[in-house]
């Protein structure tokens, strides 16, 4: 049966696709003319804020109500500063700190920057629970481990994100905390026992008023044996809309990942999260071209003429998606934040552990810094800037920095390195080291010949027993290296 116009725009309009490059192509501005929902944005479509409000309002020329998102949650997972480092530590920081109030002011001051962007939904805060330290896709993008500490966080960031007209996302639902494989490769399960706690989070963001939750392709079997959530009306319907009574929009995380698009395709997986409960798709962040964004639309149509997806569930998608936009462009305020109020916070979330009696800190002279970085998941791009070397450099000149990846920290290079480093301070840069049998074995290796060397966790710091001093940073963000090597050298 052919496809009628109507319906193809009826389908467009609960599409979130992304695209390449720092303008607007022309299909996105022929699409938006037409219907379009809205658009991701993503590192690849950003250079500077500025450079995203021109882009923006380009976007809003062809389509007043457009919806523009993007992952900013701060912390590792940040788009807008991408090319810089974030301003503002992640959420894991946040939750060491305990301030409620820090909380909702470093999120207003972010929904702040994201509406001055001209971005109006942001997909954060993370409402996971982080129970498993092991996991290789939430981490320090969580507010805690403890369900109590992430709801109060994840409250307070949704009240300060909205307050500045920014709709906020509480993902990744049900919760990704308790998992140990990355979504984007593979179907994690959620615990029976552990559901109930993932899910507090969550049902505290309804009461704040979330505008929208985004979907995790998680399996639950508590609920669904056999569909993750992102497909399951027994999750998505069932339980969040009846049972937890969210009225806002369900949108899906990037509909190419693996756990959904494996079994059927991208244009079947979208159209089966509409048929469950899900009012939005969000694709592109693999598969950016229009040519997949008319597979995805034309699927979806293709499942109302085939009977897999009732007209009705679309139309009914489709309004929740005009509601928020409605929304959007008639709410928020903003009023300026202190300029360093994510340094501050980044400050308050160091936590320094001395297992010496010796004097090693501060560092007064140049020191040696090694920085072994591990490979991070797709959620946190690769070009994010991170360390503690380039600013100890600001604050001891002279300083010098080698950073190694897998594969590099073989014997003869730490050997090299040790030799380097002789007579002056040795800083050791980790991230997540318990995840990571070669930083360990790295670590242990400069640990044997260097004992007095400082040991600075910029990932979750399951251990604090490294070191003559261990400092936790508690996240890699760029005013997270900063704090850190202000308590390197005993300055603020």
């Amino acid at each position: 049966m052919p496809l009628s116009g109507d319906l193809r725009r009826l389908a467009d309009a609960v599409l979130f696709p992304g695209f390449a490059g720092q303008t607007a192509p022309d299909w996105i501005r022929r699409r938006l003319g037409d219907g379009l929902a809205g658009v991701v944005l993503f590192s690849r479509n950003i250079a500077d804020p500025a450079q995203v409000a021109r882009l923006t309002a380009a976007l809003r020329a062809e389509n007043p109500a457009v919806l523009v998102g993007t992952d900013e949650e701060s912390g590792e997972v940040t788009r807008l500063e991408v090319a810089t480092g974030s301003s503002r530590p992640g959420g894991y920081a946040l939750g060491v700190v305990d301030d409620e109030a820090l909380t909702e002011a470093v999120a207003r001051d972010l929904g702040g920057d994201l509406a001055a962007a001209g971005i109006t939904i942001d997909f954060a805060p993370s409402a996971d629970v982080n129970s498993n330290p092991d996991n290789p896709v939430i981490g320090l993008r969580a507010f805690g481990a403890e369900p109590e500490l992430v709801a109060r966080h994840t409250r307070a960031f949704v009240r300060g994100l909205q307050s500045a007209g920014v709709a906020a996302c509480a993902k990744h639902f049900p919760g990704h905390g308790d998992t140990s494989i990355d979504s984007h490769h593979g179907v994690p399960v959620v615990a029976d026992d552990g559901i109930e706690d993932a899910l507090f989070p969550f049902r505290e963001a309804i009461k704040e008023g979330v505008k929208a939750v985004m979907t995790g392709h998680l399996l639950v079997p508590s609920y669904d044996a056999e569909l993750p959530a992102t497909l399951s009306p027994k999750v998505l319907t069932g339980l969040l809309r009846e049972e937890l009574g969210f009225q806002g929009m369900i949108i899906t995380d990037g509909i190419e990942m693996a756990a959904v698009s494996g079994v059927y395709g991208i244009g079947g997986a979208a159209a089966r999260a509409i048929a469950a409960g899900a009012d939005a798709i969000c694709i592109g962040g693999e598969r950016a071209d229009e040519a997949v964004a008319v597979e995805v639309r034309d699927a979806i149509a293709t499942a109302v003429t085939q009977g897999l997806l009732p007209e009705e569930r679309l139309a009914d998608a489709a309004r929740r998606v005009r509601e928020l936009a409605a929304w959007a462009t008639s709410s928020g305020s903003h009023l300026p934040e202190d300029g360093d109020l994510g340094l501050t916070a980044a400050r308050r979330a160091i936590r320094i552990t001395r297992r010496s009696t010796a004097p090693v800190l501060p560092l007064t002279s140049a020191a040696y810094v090694v920085e072994l970085a591990p490979e991070m998941n797709l959620a946190i791009d690769k070009n994010t800037p991170w360390g503690v070397g380039e600013p100890l450099t600001r604050l001891l000149p002279g300083t010098a920095v080698t950073r190694l990846a897998v594969g590099e920290a073989t014997g003869a290079a730490l050997e090299r390195l040790i030799g380097a480093a002789a007579g002056r301070p040795l800083v050791i840069v980790v991230r997540d080291a318990h995840r990571h049998a070669w930083q360990e074995e790295a670590l242990r290796h400069l640990l044997s010949a260097r004992p007095d060397a400082v040991v600075v966790e910029m990932g979750l710091p399951v251990r604090s027993d490294l070191g003559a001093v261990h400092i936790a940073t508690y996240g890699s963000a760029r005013v997270c290296g900063q704090a850190a090597a202000e308590a390197l050298t005993g300055g603020a």
